[in-house]
């Protein structure tokens, strides 16, 4: 899914609880767009892997929200809400596509990495793939509570149809950035392919002559014919 429909998905729960304590309605925003947000930093090493833990975000999830319900301040508040919308962010991905350059393809059996388990958990595909119809539906409904109960803050009401807009442009050019990417790593020099990780790489490598590609990718596809 896109990261912005993750960051909705966080400030729907900000929203929530805005409803019930006005006065961290704000704060828990502002936690909930970074929770959201934060296990797609690991995009450049280890992406869904890094920073994305499906079970482990929730056991810390659960003694922080304690906290902020028995000792509510914005502290308490405010982390509460970062590791539930992280913990979101990670189960989410679960229910959208594999982990590959082109996800409408559907052949990558990785959505997230599971540390608990210890192994890759396999997408459900609900959401077939960042950038699709149904994300950019998903997206605009998780954006309803945040635009109904934050139309006070302008700061907060401007954010929500910011992440909206970016949600829109990226859905529009999903497809096309991703040719573009294609064709840009056809003709990227091997040392800088060779810092490109290696979901992203394999899509230009899938072109190239046998002789260009990585080693690790040749023995892949050897082992594949050999099938």
């Amino acid at each position: 899914m896109m990261a912005t429909t993750h960051a909705l998905a966080g400030l729907a729960l900000a929203a929530a609880i805005a409803t019930v304590s006005p006065a961290f309605g704000t704060i828990a925003a502002v936690a909930a767009i970074l929770g959201g947000l934060f296990p797609d930093f690991d995009l450049a090493a280890g992406h869904r892997r890094t920073l994305h833990f499906p079970v482990y975000y929730w056991v810390l999830a659960a003694p922080a929200s304690l906290a902020a319900v028995l000792a509510p301040s914005d502290l308490t508040v405010a982390l509460a809400v970062f590791l539930v919308a992280a913990g979101l962010h990670s189960v989410m991905d679960l229910f959208g596509c594999g982990l590959e350059f082109k996800p409408w393809l559907g052949t990558s059996d990785r959505a997230v990495y599971s540390h608990y388990h210890g192994r890759w958990l396999a997408p459900r595909r609900w959401i077939h793939y960042d950038g699709a119809p149904s994300d950019l539906a998903l997206a605009a409904v998780l954006a309803f509570p945040a635009l109904f109960v934050f139309d006070a803050s302008a700061t907060i009401e401007t954010a929500v149809v910011v992440l909206l807009l970016v949600s829109i442009g990226y859905a529009a050019l999903r497809q096309p950035l991703a040719r573009l990417g294609e064709w840009l790593l056809e003709r990227l020099p091997a040392p800088v392919v060779a810092v490109v990780p290696e979901w992203i790489a394999s899509a230009g490598e899938q072109r190239r002559p046998e002789q260009q590609r990585r080693p690790e990718q040749q023995r892949t596809d050897q082992h594949r014919r050999e099938q």
